[in-house]
């Protein structure tokens, strides 16, 4: 069998084209697989049920299509999605009540940036009907609060304001048998420690204070202190907004494959593993496709992922936004969606007004 990486749409006549686009077509409307009845009444062009049955054949040789158990009909591969997204599949443009849209949630007055790519997160996921994220930057600015919530069940709420006003909050576990005002007095300690200062710029010293026991706190005390340190530890890369998970269950197809679901979220709260994908923002320029298994992330678990890097000042890459879900995406309308939302977000970190592009 040849390798499906090696195929590309000049090797394949146009005939074969036209079926496999067809087909894909098909599958993407509606995440089934599609026999050559369905073939033959799409095509504009009369072909014997023979014929396209041959194609479709030669097709999956190339690995382009499989063929599901008890069933006659053939589903594009990963790498034969790869291969339409990449030369076959003609993008579309955002509509202008998208446009309105997105520039509506995020262009609202009085939001904090992380409220804006929280907004943003929330309308992709409407927009597209799957899961919206956005990875929001790093703040680097002094810190104004921070505080410690109890939550029961032995965690507490680790709740951190910047200077800008961007409010972070972490879960935590505590320790065992911590009394209730070990929180207060673990609050208090790094509120007068972090004021006016940065995280990064705090935290080695603090570190450092409580391995000298110079700040007289009992074992629990500090154990709790450096709890809360350690969330953000780590953190370089931001942090992860993720709306729209729940839009999944309303996928009829999706919903058959319940542990797909339940793997995908899985993923979603193991925000560190998503974190690294992220990193694939800094690698390529505009916008990024990865389908099926062409990540570890979605290793055979038949999700996509569209992304987008968006930038501030000096076109320096600050985050990314994207829109996951099953690989039977509407590619084509999600791309240009995902491209322009980055856009306003990039616009907006620049201090420049949401104009139509």
């Amino acid at each position: 069998m040849s390798l499906s990486k090696s195929v590309s749409i000049a090797e394949l006549n146009a005939r074969s084209r036209d079926i496999f686009r067809t087909i894909v077509d098909a599958f993407l409307e509606q995440g089934e697989p599609v026999g050559s009845r369905t073939i033959s009444r799409r095509l504009e062009t009369q072909l014997s049920p023979a014929t396209i049955r041959n194609v479709m054949a030669d097709l999956q040789e190339l690995g382009l299509l499989h063929a599901p158990h008890n069933s006659a009909g053939r589903l594009p591969t990963d790498a034969g999605l790869r291969l339409f997204v990449d030369g076959l599949m003609q993008v579309g443009d955002i509509s202008e009540q998208e446009r309105s849209e997105i520039e509506g949630h995020i262009g609202g007055s009085g939001l904090t940036m992380n409220q804006a790519l929280e907004q943003a997160s929330t309308a992709l996921a409407g927009l597209s009907s799957h899961v919206g994220l956005v990875l929001a930057p790093k703040t680097n600015s002094a810190v104004t609060h921070l505080e410690f919530v109890p939550l029961g069940d032995g965690r507490a709420l680790v709740v951190m304001v910047d200077a800008t006003g961007q409010v972070e909050n972490r879960v935590i576990d505590l320790p065992m048998g911590l009394p209730a005002s070990a929180l207060t007095e673990a609050s208090n300690y790094l509120r007068a420690r972090l004021a006016g200062k940065t995280l990064d710029h705090a935290r080695k010293d603090i570190i450092q204070e409580l391995a000298d026991h110079r700040a007289q706190l009992d074992e629990l005390t500090s154990s709790v202190i450096e709890g809360g340190l350690a969330v953000w530890s780590g953190g370089e890369k931001g942090s992860l907004i993720v709306k729209g998970q729940a839009r999944l269950l309303d996928d009829v197809a999706a919903v058959q494959d319940l542990d797909r679901i339940r793997g995908l979220f899985d993923a979603l709260e193991r925000k560190e593993t998503m974190l690294r994908l992220m990193d694939a923002a800094d690698d390529g320029d505009g916008v990024q496709i990865f389908i099926g298994a062409e990540n570890a992330l979605f290793n055979h678990s038949g999700w996509s992922m569209v992304l987008a890097p968006y930038g501030g000042p000096n076109a320096k890459v600050l985050g990314a936004i994207g829109v996951v879900g099953p690989t039977r995406l509407n590619y084509a309308r999600i791309i240009p969606m995902v491209d322009y939302t980055a856009r306003v977000i990039g616009r907006m970190l620049n201090g420049k007004s949401e104009q139509g592009s």
